[in-house]
């Protein structure tokens, strides 16, 4: 590619404070807005980039502007914030999971029923943040992109005639992480086998928490706060140490330990002697 393209991205995975994760390996906010990855993708491409990201259980990875503006032309719209899941929608009885996500279906329905020659992506943004009520859809990065027309970074650019859908009864609507629904006798043992999973990883963590803290009300607090990612050394260090000694999310029977990442944050914000 070159410095007239544009360079599309579509991700849909799950994620953590400052850190995306892929099925083998994590894509870490050092990574993704630091020195090494935007810059080698500017050098790659030297193109305007659209990030189209899905499921992002946080999305702080994509949090500050700067890094985003300084090295490419990257504009990025997340399901939801930071602090928040997105939901998963359309569940099937013979596959027993869930077919798309909310965010993502109302991005794709929009695309169908919408003229791409017309629409900006600004527009598609407001759009889908209008529809999806289970979340906040969020933008990043340099937003002067979001008045390009989406047919610049989707479509052929060839005249299509918008489609009209026909409603929909059942969304199902369920928060990412608890993708768990079923009538099925063996299935209804492994989602209650995969919950008492879940509840072993809460109650580790609570153990952590309270060792590092030696106390039960400032234990409660950790485990209640939503703080932002400022140490990121610290916060790093005790995400690669959990990971390795712990529970290593990319074991499916351990992924809910992302979910408790978010205390390892409030404890480096609050500076306390993780390194115990």
């Amino acid at each position: 590619s070159g410095p007239k393209d544009h360079v599309f991205v579509y991700f849909t995975d799950h994620g953590a404070p400052g850190l995306l994760a892929f099925p083998d390996d994590d894509l870490k906010k050092c990574i993704f807005s630091g020195t090494r990855w935007l810059p080698w993708l500017y050098r790659h491409f030297s193109a305007s980039v659209l990030l189209i990201g899905v499921k992002f259980l946080a999305s702080v990875s994509l949090k500050h502007k700067k890094p985003l503006t300084i090295c490419i032309t990257v504009y990025a719209t997340t399901a939801a914030n930071p602090k928040e899941s997105s939901y998963a929608c359309y569940y099937d009885d013979e596959r027993q999971t869930y077919l798309g996500d909310w965010y993502s279906v109302n991005w794709m329905e929009d695309s169908d029923m919408e003229d791409l020659r017309k629409e900006t992506l600004h527009k598609q943004f407001q759009l889908v943040k209008k529809r999806t009520n289970t979340s906040h859809v969020m933008q990043y990065g340099n937003r002067s992109i979001s008045s390009m027309k989406v047919m610049q970074f989707q479509g052929t650019g060839k005249k299509a005639m918008p489609i009209s859908l026909p409603p929909v009864e059942r969304y199902d609507l369920t928060p990412s992480p608890d993708l768990m629904a079923t009538n099925d006798i063996s299935e209804a043992k492994k989602i209650a086998a995969e919950m008492k999973m879940y509840l072993f990883i809460q109650e580790s963590m609570q153990k952590i928490v309270t060792v590092v803290t030696g106390s039960t009300e400032q234990t409660k607090q950790i485990l209640s706060d939503r703080l932002t990612i400022s140490n990121y050394d610290c916060y790093q260090s005790a995400v690669n140490h959990f990971k390795a000694h712990c529970f290593n999310w990319h074991l499916p029977v351990y992924e809910y330990a992302l979910r408790q990442l978010y205390a390892l944050v409030n404890l480096c914000e609050g500076g306390y002697p993780i390194d115990r």
